[in-house]
């Protein structure tokens, strides 16, 4: 029924071609046209699943609290930068990124922001600072500049409310005083001057105590922002050397030449509203008005959401060259390995004759233009739906267009086998549209099973803990079911044309094709001779593979050393050139099957346990292209401040500011920090976690957590109220109801930053009421490593993949035996390649994690289509060598093409300069060649085998019969 249903869909194609390909080629415009208006995205949500607790934890943390910093480096002496004009040029940069405008304070004697709209940005409203101050892009800026400025203004508030209460206590020992002397019946005037009196004495008691309170503070005077004593007592800690910052202030002063301004982004910023933002920030920074007194210092802006902003930029640079050059490899490939009809070459090892595809003219490109058209129509739907464009999104592109490449060839191919069939029998030649009608019939169902059973397996894909992975998944599905609609329409439809004269358009077409084909065969005669060398190094290196594994064997047993040799016979005769492969190939492997499967189930085993020993890398900033200034900037943020990343603890409470929770805030800081050997004295030089700006940052007194234990809530609300807003908003909601303790931790292998996040987690014992949990992209990286290292997960998708196919196979195929007999060399393909993958050294990502279902996939492809045309040779009567060797030089031959034409496209993406496209590029490469060689290996052992067991059951049956048949004869009376 499907076939006929394949045979109406194609016939109907053919029959009206020029609206057919109209059609296609409309859709595949249409949707080349949306795909060019998808968004990139490289966010930490295409990593990590946002349904995780810790995603949902750091996704609210950078709601309250601003998206990770985008940090600007400076590079400049402590002492030139805070001890001069410098910091008030650093404080005015700093509220132009926060899109504010300071002004000097006398009664503070510090820079405080005026109100918004009051006074024109720095450089005007067409500046970057006016264009920050319009769009309100950040959360929260601080840095040197503001921290210093608020440590002034907050010591000036205090003085003058320890002033107030001064007065406060005089006012009230006059007048305690006063009624005093009035209830001891005295005079007014008495009673005034008893009154003074007291108040004399209070104020001067009151005096006291404040110059004492100066003292042990350092304090000689009233604080201003250009008090030469004051702003290096806070920033320097001559115990630890000459100018050397306090170690607590790290997040500011990392190093005595260096400093830090920290700039959070809102996080309901889209990503092109990020990139912006970023773009001002860079441009800020580069105004005259902004620039050091010093020759020297630089301004350097770095951080993740700088380095994942580029990224994005880096994808969409990336996709048209990889697909520019994708294409051309594949075209050049199909030009080569593909015949021209007509042409009956001498059988040349490297000619590909007995490979059976041929065609005519530009009709060689049709199955990359069916592929094409395809990605199209498949990028097209991505953007219809609203989705982004992920680094997974760009390797959707050679996989899917090699797919389609197959589809196509193994339909153009059965197409023109029935028409060289029809002409060895006799009939006369037969039209395209009949060719295409019996291929519909014959080769439609098995493209179709496999395109059905390739879906099925990337299906699996969901299963993946990564998004941007399961987005993968879906568009690989959904470009498959799109490209093999293509080849049955379209590919029928320019088939058809084919046999169409044209008139005079036609004519000059075909002249065009006849000048520029002699120069497209000369090109394709040159690489085949060059290709010939590599084809004899390959029959040596076969032959030498196979005399190492044949010694081998002899040591272990002369079981083995057969396999191994049998093996070296077959690489060998592969290696000797395409014309004799399949014969050669055929006659080994028939030799010898079953010992060819279990030296295929050896080494898959093998490639099975190596899988839980392979390498893993999660971490974006190491995925991206190394090359990249803002990668190379992050690391040199890195090794100033030793620090990778930033974790955070987010603190809940109907009102976190209270003393029970501000204590332990205090306390599971200098646990945490104590427990990772952070002592104030040494800083962070061998300290796995350092403190960064938290909430108890705001009650600092010096001590080793930098906060008092012993607040109490009048306290307390003073210290809040004395902060600015626009700086205690970066650890403190206005509602007060969330906190945040912030955490630095230093650059070390993923796997110890768990160890660090699970210690941490375990330690989170809040008060009661309080709920703490950890945030931040060092938890993502971590959670993500994890998912990926998981060789469980790995396994379980790997059988979950494996039985889905055997699953779809069983339904479509409705025997045992035609399911299972392709599955046995995709099952064993899995382990090749993982075998593979750990000799070559290359680490899994969250793409080339995927590594066991594109095995999968593509072996089921290759696996499927030659089965089933072997069974078909079967039913023709043709017997197990002749329905092989038939196979081969037909369908065989056409997964050979698709399969070289899809190598040499995901060959390009080895030169892409985004890591994770490059090692997944490597992976796909491993996987079609072994997928490809070893399908073309092992199925035919498989088939013979099953065969064997198929004579054996006829045998017995047989057997069977015949003892039956005996029995009865002995049962008859004799007759006399």
């Amino acid at each position: 029924m499907t076939a006929k249903r394949f045979e109406r869909l194609s016939g109907a194609a053919a029959r009206r071609p020029i609206l057919t390909i109209g059609i296609v080629l409309a859709l595949a415009l249409a949707g080349g046209l949306l795909a060019l208006g998808l968004k990139p995205s490289a966010g930490i949500d295409t990593f990590v699943s946002s349904s995780s607790p810790s995603y949902k934890a750091t996704a609210d943390d950078e709601r309250h609290f601003g998206d990770d910093a985008v940090i600007i480096l400076i590079h400049e002496s402590l002492p030139n930068l805070v001890e001069t004009k410098d910091l008030g040029t650093l404080t005015q940069l700093e509220a132009c990124l926060a899109g504010q405008y300071v002004v000097a304070n006398s009664k503070l004697q510090a820079f405080t922001p005026v109100a918004a709209g009051t006074h024109a940005p720095y450089g005007g409203w067409s500046s970057p600072c006016g264009k920050l101050m319009k769009a309100r892009v950040t959360q929260v800026v601080y840095g040197p500049g503001t921290f210093l400025n608020r440590a002034v203004a907050a010591v000036n508030t205090e003085i003058a409310a320890l002033l107030n209460g001064v007065n406060q206590a005089t006012a009230k020992a006059e007048t305690e005083a006063y009624e005093l002397a009035i209830d001891k019946r005295m005079s007014k005037k008495k009673a005034l001057a008893a009154a003074n009196a007291a108040g004399q004495v209070e104020h001067q008691e009151q005096l006291t105590t404040l110059e004492q309170m100066a003292v042990s503070s350092g304090l000689n005077g009233t604080p201003s922002i250009d008090d030469p004593t004051f702003i290096p007592q806070i920033v320097f800690d001559q115990t630890r050397g000459v100018n050397q910052p306090k170690a607590r202030f790290a997040y500011l002063f990392p190093t005595k030449d260096s400093a830090l301004i920290q700039v959070r982004l809102r996080s309901s910023l889209s990503d092109a509203e990020q990139a912006r933002a970023i773009s001002w920030i860079r441009q800020a920074i580069r105004m005259p008005m902004f620039r050091s007194a010093y020759a020297g210092t630089t301004y350097t802006v770095t951080g993740v959401p700088v380095v994942i902003n580029d990224l994005a930029a880096q994808i969409t640079s990336s996709i048209a060259g990889l697909l520019i050059a994708a294409v051309a490899a594949m075209a050049l490939t199909l030009l080569i390995v593909f015949r021209r009809s007509g042409r009956r070459p001498a059988r040349h090892p490297a000619s590909l004759d007995w490979a059976g595809p041929e065609s005519s003219g530009c009709l060689r490109l049709l199955p990359l233009a069916i592929a094409l058209a395809a990605a199209g129509i498949t990028f097209g739907l991505l953007a219809v739906v609203g989705a982004t464009l992920t680094m997974a999104s760009i390797a959707v592109l050679p996989i899917l267009i090699g797919l389609a490449v197959d589809y196509g060839v193994q339909f153009q191919a059965r197409a023109q086998e029935a028409r060289r069939v029809a002409e060895r029998d006799g009939h006369g030649a037969i039209s395209a549209a009949d060719a295409v009608g019996q291929a519909a019939a014959s080769a439609a169902p098995a493209i179709g099973t496999a395109a059905l059973a390739t879906g099925t397996g990337f299906l699996v894909l969901l299963l993946s803990p990564v998004p941007m992975v399961r987005g993968f998944g879906l568009l690989l599905v959904a470009g498959i079911a799109v490209a093999f609609l293509c080849a049955l329409t379209a590919g029928s439809a320019a088939l058809a044309l084919g046999d169409r004269d044209f008139g005079v358009v036609g004519a000059s077409v075909r002249g065009a094709a006849e000048l520029v084909g002699p120069g497209l065969r000369g090109a394709g005669e040159i690489v085949r001779s060059a290709a010939r060398a590599p084809r004899r190094i390959a029959g040596s290196a076969g032959r030498g593979v196979g005399a190492v594994a044949g010694s081998v064997g002899r040591g272990v047993g002369a079981v083995a050393g057969s396999v191994g040799r049998g093996v070296g016979a077959i690489l060998g005769s592969a290696g000797r050139g395409a014309g004799e492969a399949p014969a050669r190939l055929i006659t080994a492997v028939l030799e010898r099957p079953g010992r060819i499967l279990a030296l295929a189930a050896v080494l898959a085993v093998l490639g099975w346990v190596a899988d839980t020993q392979t390498a893993v890398q999660s971490d974006v900033t190491k995925l991206v292209p190394s090359s990249m200034p803002a990668l190379r900037n992050l690391n040199t943020l890195e090794k100033v401040t030793g620090v990778s990343g930033e974790i955070d603890v987010t603190v809940r409470a109907p009102n976190v500011a209270t003393p029970a929770t501000v204590k332990w805030m205090i306390s599971y800081e200098d646990e945490l920090l104590t427990h990772y050997g952070y002592v104030e004295e040494k800083g962070c030089a061998r300290a796995t976690l350092c403190p960064a700006l938290s909430l108890p940052d705001l009650f600092s007194t010096g001590s080793q957590t930098g906060a008092s234990t012993g607040l109490t809530q009048p306290q307390i609300n003073a210290l809040l109220a004395a902060v600015p807003s626009y700086f205690s908003q970066a650890v403190i909601t206005p509602d007060h109801r969330e906190a945040t303790l912030a955490f630095g931790i230093r650059l070390m292998p993923l796997s110890r930053q768990e160890q660090v996040l699970t210690y941490m987690a375990s330690r989170l014992h809040p008060p009661p009421g309080v709920t703490a949990a950890l945030a931040g992209l060092p938890v993502l990286a971590a959670q993500a490593n994890a998912s990926l290292s998981s060789t469980t997960h790995r396994f379980l998708t790997l059988v979950t993949g494996l039985l889905a196919v055997g699953l779809v196979l069983l339904l479509v195929l409705r025997t045992f035996k035609r399911a299972v007999v392709p599955m046995i060399p995709i099952v064993l393909a899995t382990g090749w390649s993982s075998l593979i993958l750990f000799l070559i050294g290359i680490p899994l990502n969250p793409m080339s994690a995927t590594l066991g279902t594109l095995v999968i996939a593509i072996s089921t492809e290759f696996s499927v289509l030659l089965s089933e045309r072997y069974r078909q040779e079967r039913r023709g009567g043709h017997d197990l060598r002749a329905a092989l060797a038939r196979t081969y030089r037909s369908t065989g031959a056409a997964v050979l093409v698709s399969g070289m034409t899809a190598i040499a496209g995901f060959g390009v993406l080895i030169f892409s300069n985004i890591t994770m496209l490059r090692d997944f590029g490597f992976v796909t490469l491993v996987d079609l060649s072994v997928s490809l060689a070893g399908v073309l290996l092992v199925l035919p052992a498989v088939l013979a085998v099953s065969e064997r067991g198929d004579a054996l059951q006829r045998f017995r049956d047989a057997s069977r019969v015949a003892g039956v048949a005996r029995a009865r004869l002995r049962r008859r009376p004799r007759v006399a």
